[in-house]
């Protein structure tokens, strides 16, 4: 019988442990808070300054403020629910000191990042209003220009030695299902050759 069929799905199973093994040694437990992903751990270096944790009651509001140190940039913003549970629904509005509104933004899910333009000397006003029936815990996370900052920028930062490996985990993890799917198929097709020779004599 031919062989083709197990070494190429073989083949492809191992790039797919290879993949898992390498997802496993970049995000390590540190990066998880009670079981759960923490979106800071992940991004480290990637934000200029991330809230301690805010603790909102069903119906309740939480308020977080930050200061960008520069304007004419973008401004990328990001709230996590942190211990996430179907049901869990924010929303955030955000205004500055001048009254300007920039929004309503809701969330029903356990993260949520968005963009702003900065475009003058401001200090932006989170109210996190919690629309669930639990307490949720929340961390705010700011990254100013987050296009040029160090975490992108920088060849060595934490952030780049996640994502690159996380790159590459995620191609052998397609050619590995890939390879193992046709090493099944032909395993099958050559299987159901045999038999049909055997049928023949």
């Amino acid at each position: 019988m031919k062989k083709r069929g197990p070494i190429i799905g073989i083949s492809g199973l191992v790039l797919v442990i290879v993949s898992l093994l390498i997802i496993v040694s970049v995000f390590p437990t540190s990066s998880f808070t009670d079981g759960d992903f923490y979106a800071p751990s992940m991004f480290e270096g990637m934000f200029n300054q991330i809230s301690e944790k805010i603790s909102i009651y069903p119906g309740g509001l939480g308020y977080y403020s930050y200061s960008p140190k520069s304007y004419d940039i973008p401004l990328l913003w990001g709230v996590q629910i942190l211990d996430y549970d179907n049901g869990d629904n924010l929303s955030i509005s955000i205004s500055n000191i001048y009254g300007d509104d920039f929004g309503v933004f809701p969330q029903d899910g356990p993260i949520i990042f968005e963009m702003l333009e900065i475009t003058k000397s401001d200090t932006l006003n989170f109210e996190i209003q919690n629309h669930g029936s639990r307490m949720v815990d929340v961390v705010v996370m700011i990254s100013e220009d987050p296009d040029n900052s160090n975490g992108l920028s920088n060849p060595n930062s934490p952030f780049i030695n996640k994502i690159l490996p996380l790159a590459i985990s995620g191609i052998l993890l397609i050619f590995g299902i890939f390879m193992l799917i046709i090493g099944i198929i032909l395993y099958f097709i050559d299987w159901k050759n045999i038999q049909n020779n055997k049928r023949s004599f």
